[in-house]
This record gives structure tokens, C-alpha cells and sequence, in this order.
């Protein structure tokens, strides 16, 4: 296992536990203890962990939004995969509105040269998207969220209701049967709910690590998904327990 390859799974062990050892790294990667202290100095270099004495632990608790550098390490092959499958649900000549985060980036680059309309709703979805030339790229306005660089406010749900998609290709925070699709920060929360309402087709993009989980603010039932797409690596009896409901379920 290369060091990229390990550091990312560290982050997934990390990310699901809260707390994790040398000792039991080191068994679980089959290397030594002085490669996983690289390791986790490095991650901490990064910003993506606390080292402790003989361990890591997590920044953030799981009730607050993962900032976007670990998001982006984390099930980054997951999300390579699932923007594939998106990009072959999407047909040229279509408009749509495209989320933001890790995901949206991912799928993103997927459809970089498709003769397509899109909406970004992020700073960097957009730059991404403006490197080809057969691709119309627009962005709804409004305030610019630090870190995350999505567009927030009146102004961008507005532009949005100005207007009408085709299909609005949702990321979300946390997919839940009960508590639906739901988003850590209320203000993207609020637009996600206007790109939904413009479009007549709502495609939601969500890595099996989401499932069962519940953010902070609801954007709606699983009921406003057309289709789901996720990785193959979802727990059957989550898969089950979506699709029982009459949700549209597709594994990349």
C-alpha cells in the first residue's frame, strides 16, 4: 500500500471511530510504527488531524460539517466511480444545476468537454467546468461561503427560481429513510431547495458513508430524489431500506 493509499484510509478509520492508535494502525497496515507516525505527522501538517501520545484523533466531532481538504480524501475512488455514473445519466444539449463539495467536484471533472448548460453552484465546480470549451458554465450569484466557496443567499435562490433545469444533480451531507436528505449548513441547505424546485429531475449523488446519518438542516424526503447513485461498497440492508420506499437506488 502506497503512503497516499494509507494516509487516505487512516482518515476513513479516523472519520468513522474519532480515535485511533499507532499500535493498531500499524498491525492493521502491516508496517511499522515509525511509518505511521510519518503518516500522521503528515495528515496533521495537513490539517486533517490531532496527534496524540501514541495516537489521532479527529478535529471535529460528528456533529459538525468536515472541512472540505478531508472530505476530499476521503472515498475519493467512491466518488470517482459515482461521478462516472452520473455523467452517463446526463445527456448532451441538457441544462443542469450542479452541487458543490467533494463530490460535485469529482463529478465535475467527469463531465469536463460534454456540450452541456450548468449551473454551479460553487466557485470551484465552475472553474473546473470553465476549462472546456463546449461546456456553458453560470453561476446563480449571490454570497460566496468561506471555505467551502458555495454560493448562499436571497440573490442565488432567486437566480435559480428565475429559471428552469432539467435535471439538478444534488451532493448531500447525510441520507436518512426518516430524516431524508439533509446538509450540515442551513444557508446551502436553502439553495439546494431552490435548484430542486427549478428542476425537473433531481439526481442525488451520495458515497455509501452518508447513509443512516442526519446533518443539521432537512432539504427534503428522499421522496425529491429521481435517483440515487452511490458506491457499491453500501450496506444491503441500507440499500433495502431506501428502496422500500419507491427510491430509485443505483450502485457505480
Amino acid at each position: 500500500m502506497q503512503a497516499g493509499e494509507r494516509q487516505q484510509a487512516i482518515l476513513q478509520l479516523l472519520n468513522a471511530r474519532g480515535r485511533l492508535t499507532i499500535a493498531e494502525l500499524s498491525t492493521r497496515m502491516s508496517v511499522s510504527d515509525m511509518t505511521i507516525r510519518r503518516d500522521l505527522a503528515q495528515l496533521e501538517s495537513d490539517g486533517l488531524l490531532s496527534r496524540t501520545h501514541g495516537g489521532a484523533i479527529r478535529l471535529q466531532s460528528g456533529s459538525f460539517e468536515p472541512p472540505l481538504a478531508l472530505r476530499t480524501r476521503l472515498h475519493a475512488e467512491a466518488k470517482r466511480a459515482i461521478a462516472a455514473e452520473v455523467a452517463g445519466e446526463l445527456v448532451d444539449g441538457q441544462t443542469l444545476v450542479l452541487d458543490g463539495g467533494s463530490t460535485g467536484m469529482a463529478i465535475a471533472e467527469a463531465l469536463l468537454g460534454r456540450r452541456l448548460t450548468v449551473c454551479a453552484l460553487n466557485l470551484r465546480v465552475a472553474d473546473i467546468l470553465a476549462a472546456s470549451a463546449q461546456t456553458t458554465v453560470m453561476v446563480p450569484g449571490g454570497r460566496i461561503r468561506p471555505e467551502e466557496h458555495s454560493f448562499i443567499g436571497p440573490s442565488a435562490e432567486r437566480t435559480l427560481a428565475d429559471h428552469r433545469f432539467d435535471t439538478f444533480v444534488m451532493t448531500v451531507s447525510a441520507l436518512d429513510v426518516t430524516a431524508g436528505l439533509t446538509e450540515w449548513n442551513v444557508e446551502d441547505a436553502a439553495v439546494k431547495r431552490a435548484a430542486l424546485a427549478s428542476s425537473g429531475r433531481c439526481l442525488v449523488a451520495c458515497d455509501s458513508s452518508k447513509f443512516g446519518q442526519t446533518a443539521f438542516a432537512r432539504i427534503g424526503g428522499l421522496d425529491a430524489a429521481d435517483l440515487i447513485v452511490t458506491d457499491a461498497a453500501l450496506d444491503a440492508e441500507a440499500g433495502q431500506a431506501v428502496q422500500a420506499g419507491g427510491t430509485l437506488l443505483r450502485l457505480a
